[in-house]
């Protein structure tokens, strides 16, 4: 008797279990057919949409600064298209850089022209540091990742109170200079590129060992060899974002605060003390002025130095 009971009792678990089993198949076989596809069908006209992972096609009149890029070249070609599906699937970067670009690229497009820098160098701002104030391993510092060595021989303010390194304006002004240098010595706009990351000297040594000229015949390092290749990608992507499946609006953009600016010939004791005056505070103070690096300013010089103050009413300041 106890045999049959626990013989009746172990059919009704197998009954059980294969009844769940049929009903997690049911519903897997009713949903998508795979990790990268998607369906979705909401209410009475509503389009469905399904996701896939694609190869990109690339375009086949690429330039950088008005310089043709040989894309009939396979080597070349591999090269390119490892970029744009690097960049093109890092999607949250992607889209973080386009909204920094709306805010940026206002600010630094014009010194670029003033310079007769060509417009697709601001790329190169994007690809040194994401459009951030950002500290490399190596001590490069800011959107245009310049040492601290190279910012003081081009006149820019590096010390313990300031680094200029962080202000937009005047490190895009020691980065146009340095660019109009590296076209002179290289006579390639390309070149000037690659040498931004490398060095002159690097650029030169390949090109004295290798004995060719352009970027494109050189063998060069990992990160200087993926360099131009990388800004390609990010102009590309960043002008035409639909064509790579973005979907970004207007609304979705950085934009910048409006400003005025306010004139420091002494020392300042307390910038906190200093923000309140204009009804911020310090936090903001620095996000405008990143340049200013300490809580105070010495100044003994007497140096006039412009800060950025933001116009009322754009922060919510706690009093």
């Amino acid at each position: 008797m106890k045999l049959l009971k626990n013989g009746l009792m172990l059919v009704g678990m197998l009954c059980v279990i294969s009844s769940l089993i049929f009903a997690v198949q049911n519903t897997l076989g009713s949903s998508s057919n795979g990790p990268n596809d998607q369906e979705s069908n909401e209410g009475d006209g509503a389009s469905s949409y399904r996701y896939k992972v694609r190869a990109i096609d690339i375009p086949a009149d690429l330039n950088f600064a008005d310089e043709s890029v040989p894309v009939d070249d396979p080597e070349v070609m591999e090269r390119i298209d490892r970029e744009f599906l690097v960049n093109t699937y890092w999607q949250s970067n992607a889209l973080l850089l386009m909204k920094r670009a709306n805010k940026y690229f206002p600010i630094i497009e014009p010194i670029l022209k003033k310079n007769g820098i060509p417009d697709d160098f601001k790329y190169l701002a994007v690809a040194e540091s994401g459009l951030q104030n950002l500290i490399s391993p190596a001590g490069a510092t800011g959107f245009w990742q310049i040492m601290k060595g190279t910012g003081k021989d081009f006149g820019l303010e590096i010390n313990d109170n300031v680094d200029e390194r962080y202000h937009l304006e005047k490190s895009t002004e020691v980065a146009c200079r340095y660019l109009k240098s590296s076209k002179e010595k290289f006579g390639s706009w390309t070149l000037a590129a690659a040498s931004y990351n490398a060095g002159p000297y690097g650029i030169k040594k390949y090109q004295g060992v290798q004995q060719v000229d352009a970027y494109y015949d050189l063998l060069l390092g990992e990160e200087t060899g993926r360099y131009v290749f990388r800004i390609l990608a990010i102009k590309e992507i960043l002008s035409n974002p639909e064509k790579y499946g973005f979907e970004i609006g207007k609304e979705d953009l950085y934009t910048s605060v409006p400003t005025f600016t306010v004139e420091v010939d002494t020392p300042v004791a307390n910038f906190a003390d200093f923000a309140q005056d204009y009804e911020i505070n310090y936090k903001i103070l620095k996000r405008h002025n990143p340049w200013l690096r300490e809580a105070h300013l010495n100044n003994g010089s007497k140096k006039k130095y412009v800060i950025e103050i933001p116009n009322k009413g754009y922060y919510k300041v706690s009093k």
